[in-house]
């Protein structure tokens, strides 16, 4: 009796300890694992409170919300906090582990080693064939400039005029009914250049576009369908001689090109005079422009002077660390420098691209290169470089919408 006595008093005691035992391991459960926030924009510190179970609870106001994506790893030895933050705009990093950014875009730094092979290969080939014969002798990546000082080569080293009437050989009757007696003259405030990059589509970016006081297009880009993504209002419109020359019986028919004011550009070889050029253009499209000014004698149509294209490409080379394709800019970025000496300010959408990249080349077309982004015959990858080097918006707004925002020329004291 003694001993069953016994043995039943162990048993109670020992239901004892796995009661006390379990009640104490349920209220460590409880307990919640603490870490610290500091904002960059702010002294104080946050607390975060993450919940083991995997709900979220926070001290912050309604007015400030925080987007927190976390993965906790417990070890004996080691815990991992991978959270990506935003807090009313400031950036959060997390202590003692700086968080990493959720928001990716395109590194002003990148090089042709980003390229995928094809493009690699395509790039050295063009680079072997210089087919403009390009031979330049100018400073290559000696310094990294700043902006303002990129901005003040743009300024001071592009010729922004226009083919007229008055220079030679073009000085003669025969051209006499189709050119301007004068340059181009544009004073214009905020304006928009809206890329043709396929990530435009269901981008929502029409009544913003639209709100500029200028808006600028390029070759067969249309508005028509897409006016909620893309906008409908058209000042300029940028187009490359092989458009009016291959499709002219389109351009001359199409009722998109009649509205705003159209200019024109051919590549012509590495920085010769125009005589050299007029003889020799890349497309022969001088009868297609004739053709054209016949038809629609009150419409501005300007032919771009071809000096500029190659000031420009000579600044590109200057400010890039590697040797970039002897082929002539992309209408993307001689629309782009175009607008910032007609512009106080130019919001440029999608030639960065945005989370929406993809590598359908055209909103309005179903064709897929991934060079369209990266470039292959224009030194693309370059421009992109540029153009991230000279944004002043936020990093957010490329995200976002593609938006890069630039300063007009204009407004450079250098």
């Amino acid at each position: 009796m003694v001993h069953v006595n016994l043995l039943r008093k162990c048993i109670y005691i020992l239901l004892a300890f796995i009661l006390v035992l379990t009640i104490c391991l349920w209220k460590e459960t409880r307990k919640g694992l603490y870490f610290s926030l500091k904002s960059e924009s702010q002294p104080s510190h946050i607390l975060v409170k993450m919940w083991r179970w995997g709900t979220l609870k926070q001290g912050l106001a309604q007015d400030a919300p925080i987007n927190v994506t976390k993965k906790l790893s417990l070890s004996a030895k080691t815990l991992r906090l991978n959270t990506s933050t935003a807090v009313a705009g400031s950036k959060l990093t997390a202590k003692p582990k700086e968080l990493p950014s959720a928001i990716k875009v395109w590194n002003k730094n990148s090089s042709s080693q980003s390229l995928n092979p094809r493009l690699q290969k395509a790039r050295k080939n063009y680079l072997q064939m210089n087919k403009y014969h390009v031979k330049y002798t100018g400073p290559k990546y000696t310094t990294k400039l700043s902006s303002e000082e990129i901005l003040c080569q743009l300024r001071s080293r592009l010729d922004f005029r226009m083919i007229t009437a008055a220079e030679s050989p073009f000085n003669t009757s025969e051209w006499e009914a189709y050119l301007p007696k004068e340059n181009i003259t544009m004073h214009l405030g905020r304006c928009a250049v809206v890329s043709s990059a396929g990530s435009m589509r269901s981008s929502h970016l029409g009544p913003e576009i639209d709100s500029h006081d200028a808006v600028l297009r390029f070759n067969g880009a249309p508005t028509r369908g897409f006016q909620v993504d893309v906008g409908e209002e058209t000042t300029i419109r940028l187009v490359n001689s092989q458009l009016i020359t291959v499709e002219e019986q389109k351009f001359a028919s199409d009722p998109q090109y009649n509205f705003g004011t159209l200019i024109v550009w051919d590549p012509a070889p590495y920085h010769s005079n125009i005589h050299e050029w007029y003889q020799k253009p890349d497309y022969n499209f001088f009868e297609s422009f004739k053709h054209y000014r016949k038809k629609h004698p009150e419409q501005p149509f300007y032919i771009l002077n071809p000096h500029m294209q190659w000031q420009l490409w000579d600044i590109l080379q200057e400010n890039s660390p590697e040797d970039i394709q002897p082929n002539p800019p992309s209408s993307g970025m001689l629309g782009i420098v175009l607008m910032m000496n007609f512009c106080d300010e130019v919001d440029v959408y999608e030639f960065l691209p945005s989370k929406r990249r993809t590598d359908i080349c055209h909103y309005y077309q179903k064709f897929f290169d991934q060079a369209c982004t990266m470039g292959a015959y224009h030194p693309l990858l370059f421009e992109k470089n540029m153009i991230k080097h000279l944004n002043r918006g936020k990093d957010e707004d490329i995200y976002n919408y593609g938006k890069v925002t630039l300063t007009g020329l204009r407004n450079i004291q250098c």
